[in-house]
């Protein structure tokens, strides 16, 4: 760069540290903040006694409400009022939100019909039959992009929905038999 140049680049950065400090300190008022004269018109409270008063205060703790404890936010009339001599045979019954129902039973889109097992390695590979397609899924593989086999016993596989952590046991069902078509 030319000694020019480095002068005018120089001239630039002081104007905008010159602006900078201009619109920051623009807002700030010179001199005190802060209330400058008293309000000339404020009178203080004429309290005769400034002491607690005990005996007004055990009075209000002695009072019970007594009126009928009524839930201000259900739109049904108050209960009726049951006489002094009946003990409660049943709870009130709960008003409030509903509990959501829990979720459906996982459904695996798919039959589990046998297994094999590596014999050196232990490894358990579960068959199953999704409509006309045969997968081949070991233990912890996924299947259909949304199931993951955890277990496969003798009788039984376990299977975990991937997006919802949910699982079922799924039985070994023997295939249906396909005779020879003619």
């Amino acid at each position: 760069m030319s000694r020019r140049t480095e002068i005018y680049l120089l001239a630039g950065l002081v104007v905008i540290l010159a602006a900078i400090l201009y619109f920051r300190n623009r807002s700030d008022v010179p001199g005190i903040a802060g209330v400058f004269a008293a309000d000339t018109k404020f009178v203080p409270l004429d309290v005769q006694e400034p002491q607690l008063r005990l005996n007004q205060l055990e009075k209000l703790r002695k009072l019970e409400y007594s009126g009928s404890h009524r839930n201000i936010f259900v739109a049904a009339p108050p209960p009726v009022p049951k006489p002094v001599g009946q003990a409660a045979a049943a709870p009130p019954p709960f008003v409030g939100p509903m509990k959501p129902p829990p979720p459906p039973p996982l459904q695996v889109p798919g039959e589990f019909f046998g297994y094999a097992a590596q014999p050196k390695t232990g490894r358990k590979f579960a068959f199953i039959a999704s409509g006309d397609d045969i997968l081949v899924v070991a233990e912890g593989d996924t299947f259909l992009n949304s199931f993951r086999v955890v277990h496969i016993g003798n009788d039984s596989a376990d299977v975990e929905e991937i997006s919802t952590g949910r699982r079922a046991t799924v039985p070994m069902t023997q295939p249906p038999n396909q005779a020879s078509n003619p």
